[in-house]
């Protein structure tokens, strides 16, 4: 006998196929994605909503097999299963990983409903594709190759009505779908819009795997990584080619296709180098041969757009003897030099303008005045920050860094003003404070506050005029002792003229604005030249640097500011023999300079 309410489920998903002209218009009705799986069930697989078969599950050395075949990419994504599950850490729900046939080839779950899961289907082996399961998350997103969130009643069979699925597809380096990442709950009362924070954090996770697993394949080849913005670069945003020893492209991620606005692979793979940047494949085996991983600008050929890149390749070992006839510039290191660089006096330097910025926020970090500080990117806003910070009465309580660019827009709500247990589904069983709460009665330091999204930037002004935050899914207001210090490297009046940021909260960030000014400006680089190589030396040894190679340091421009010399310091340290940096420690654009005047 059927049961009732599998019955109406049944009669609602027949009806909406049969006229699924109307339901598609239908606001309030399921997205086009769940209807055409719904039709697929009903037409092309034959399937009764009603009636659910046990679980198809492919076993012993077929599995095995299937697990051996992604070694590598499984390798990767069990670890990032395992993040993914301690990251949003509630009860009630799996993290499950399946292959493009939609069969289950690791998952992690709340250990207290295993065997709820197991009873589900969900276990190794087990196929979950539509064909065999209906409309779910994981099958219908390797059938469409999209994320996508299906919600209690989206599910085809009645079965399956109280779970929440959202997943999203994972792909090989040549844009092949290659996996399906997944988080599913039991009998989530949330709405599917809840559903939306979720599905951020299953798509970093798919994204990370989709990055690891790029360098993994190309880790012999040369990686050209790149990007607008030097802080997105190291991490998942970055674009990535892979370029073989003629100079050739031969693989692409989509980081890539977005940065250079590209639509499909075909555009990028098989072209030279040269033809897409202004480099040659000459100067690539340079910076590998020179292992230099510090940043530095190119463009683009057609639009010359500028873009900052890291070389990333195998290395050769370059036996290099060395006879020093230069004179030696010696930088003592000691941990209470490393510390006296890192104060706001240490900051300052010798440098007339920062001189006025550290004399400025002496005067207002103790008087409940928000700090502005401005600058180009790696500038040092953030360290500037923490050095106000350490001087003020609030040095006891936390400093707290939150940077609105690298969050994604759907988490930087919660990461910002917390959330309580419940809130949405994946949500930590004990909540979470928020960056506002964990910095109370300290400092709260927002990067990039130019990238905040226009929706909260409203709920961060009432939060600074009443000196209480409402943690997502709360009833109650919580009062915080809060100091605000942001930063941007954008044109914050610009923004306000294009209303994309709220001219009522510059005022309140605005109390006093300092600009940080970038390295090639500063009047007392070679006092920081040394302070960066006594913070980047991680032994107690002298460091010394050659003359001549001081000089090239001295005269360099440095587009990438204090990040760029804290990459080239670092790289120079590895390389350099006896601890002293020599002219071959540098890079290739910095040691050929043939001029010593900054800014040139």
């Amino acid at each position: 006998m059927i049961r009732t309410t599998g019955t109406r489920h049944a009669e609602h998903v027949t009806a909406i196929v049969q006229d699924r002209r109307r339901f598609s218009a239908a606001q309030d009705g399921p997205e086009l994605a769940i209807i055409n799986s719904w039709e697929r069930c009903l037409n092309q697989y034959q399937l009764d909503p009603t009636n659910r078969p046990k679980p198809v599950v492919l076993e012993g050395a077929g599995l095995k097999e299937r697990r051996e075949r992604r070694g590598d990419m499984l390798d990767i994504a069990r670890t990032e299963c395992r993040n993914l599950y301690e990251q949003t850490a509630s009860s009630g729900y799996a993290v499950v990983l399946t292959d493009v046939r939609g069969i289950i080839l690791d998952y992690v779950c709340d250990p207290t409903l295993e065997d709820t899961f197991n009873r589900t289907g969900i276990f190794l082996g087990a196929i979950w594709s539509e064909k065999h399961e209906g409309t779910n998350g994981m099958g219908t997103c390797v059938q469409d190759m999209k994320p996508i969130i299906v919600h209690r009643d989206d599910h085809f069979y009645d079965d399956l009505i109280g779970l929440t699925c959202t997943s999203v597809p994972i792909h090989d380096p040549h844009g092949n779908l290659q996996a399906a990442l997944d988080v599913t709950s039991f009998n989530s009362k949330d709405t599917k819009q809840s559903q939306v924070h979720t599905r951020a954090l299953v798509q970093m996770s798919a994204n990370c795997i989709e990055y690891r697993n790029f360098l993994r394949c190309y880790r012999n080849t040369t990686v050209l990584k790149f990007h607008t913005r030097a802080e997105f670069l190291g991490i998942f945003t970055e674009g990535m080619l892979a370029i073989d020893g003629d100079g050739c492209i031969i693989a692409a991620n989509e980081a890539a296709l977005r940065q250079l606005c590209c639509e499909n692979r075909e555009q990028l793979v098989g072209r030279a180098v040269d033809e897409v940047f202004n480099i040659t494949n000459y100067d690539l085996e340079e910076k590998n041969a020179n292992q230099s991983h510090n940043i530095w600008p190119m463009h683009d050929v057609h639009h010359r757009r500028r873009y900052l890149a890291i070389v990333h390749g195998p290395m050769e070992t370059i036996s290099r003897k060395r006879v020093n006839h230069n004179r030696i510039s010696t930088v003592t290191v000691s941990p209470n030099q490393q510390q006296a660089c890192l104060d706001l006096k240490g900051l300052a330097g010798n440098d007339p303008h920062m001189a006025f910025n550290v004399r400025c926020a002496r005067r207002v970090m103790n008087k409940d005045v928000s700090i502005l500080l401005c600058g180009e990117t790696g500038t040092g806003k953030e360290a500037f920050a923490k050095a106000i910070h350490e001087a003020s009465k609030r040095s006891s309580k936390p400093f707290v860094a939150l940077n609105c660019a690298a969050i994604p827009e759907s988490l930087i709500e919660s990461e910002l003003f917390g959330y309580k247990h419940g809130a949405f589904t994946g949500a930590r069983r004990e909540g979470m404070r928020g960056s506002i709460l964990q910095s109370n009665g300290g400092t709260l330091f927002l990067d990039e506050i130019g990238d905040m999204p226009f929706h909260l930037q409203t709920r961060l002004l009432r939060v600074l005029e009443s000196k209480e935050v409402l943690p997502l899914g709360s009833q109650t207001p919580v009062q915080v002792d809060l100091h605000v210090i942001s930063a941007t490297n954008r044109d914050l009046g610009g923004l306000i003229d294009r209303s994309e940021f709220r001219e009522d909260l510059y005022y309140r960030l605005n109390g006093i604005t300092l600009t940080l000014p970038p390295l090639r400006q500063r009047r007392d680089l070679e006092t920081l030249i040394r302070c960066v190589v006594a913070a980047e030396n991680d032994t107690e040894k002298v460091v010394s640097i050659e003359d001549a190679a001081f000089k090239k340091l001295l005269g360099y421009h440095w587009p990438g500011s204090f990040r760029e010399l804290h990459n080239v310091i670092r790289t120079a340290l590895a390389l350099s023999d006896d601890g002293i940096i020599r002219l071959a420690d540098l890079p290739k654009e910095i040691a050929d300079l043939n001029h010593n005047s900054k800014g040139n």
